[in-house]
């Protein structure tokens, strides 16, 4: 599909779209989930923000500048892209399209702006969305971190008012109260959403052809 074309995609690959307010442990299952999935491939978004902690550039973000994104996004280089606490973030058109059509599966870590975005695009999109188990709870991950100041927190807790509000237009929910059970939900949408019939029919095409089935 050319840049700028937004028609709706079918692809023998599944897409995954993983969200969730900032200090709720995204991040963390989704690791985890490749670390035991093989069959799953990981799209490293661009962002505008600065590295955090041990982040590297290449393997959490493409970090690049302002002015290359607004150029990436001139050019429709993004499936995807929006503000979220005040830095951009983008999703590769080309990097997700080649592994989705090579009948890769591949995951996203994204917030609900891109992933409602994603969805109008991958009408096969799976929409994950990962909810703290309480807002005190959620402060507490958020103080833990020891990554940002009082002032940022108190943002971020607030945005996140607004991002909770945003799971009922998702496709799955879980709560990441305990972190096995809740990498455990997750690795169980994975392989429901493979075996669905219409996912089935995208990977396996063939087999529904000599079978005879549409």
């Amino acid at each position: 599909m050319p840049p700028g074309d937004n028609r709706p995609m079918e692809t023998p690959g599944n897409l995954f779209c993983v969200a969730a307010p900032s200090g709720t442990g995204k991040s963390s299952l989704v690791k985890a989930l490749l670390e035991l999935d093989s069959r799953l491939a990981v799209s490293v978004s661009h962002t505008t923000r600065k590295p955090r902690g041990q982040e590297v550039d290449g393997r959490e973000y493409h970090f690049i500048d302002e002015a290359t994104f607004r150029a990436m996004v001139d050019r429709g280089d993004f499936f995807e892209h929006a503000q979220v606490h005040g830095n951009a973030y983008g999703t590769s058109r080309e990097a997700i399209q080649q592994r989705l059509e090579g009948g890769e599966d591949v995951v996203l870590e994204i917030d609900w702006q891109g992933a409602l975005q994603i969805k109008r695009l991958f009408p096969h999109a799976v929409l994950i969305f990962i909810l703290p188990p309480s807002w005190e709870e959620l402060m507490q991950r958020l103080n833990r971190r020891g990554e940002d100041s009082a002032e940022v927190i108190a943002q971020r807790m607030a945005n996140a008012r607004t991002e909770v509000a945003q799971a009922r237009h998702f496709d799955y929910v879980i709560i990441n109260a305990l972190f096995e059970t809740a990498l455990f939900d997750l690795k169980t949408v994975v392989h429901s959403q493979r075996l669905k019939y219409a996912a089935q029919r995208r990977a396996k095409s063939q087999v529904f052809t000599l079978l005879g089935l549409s």
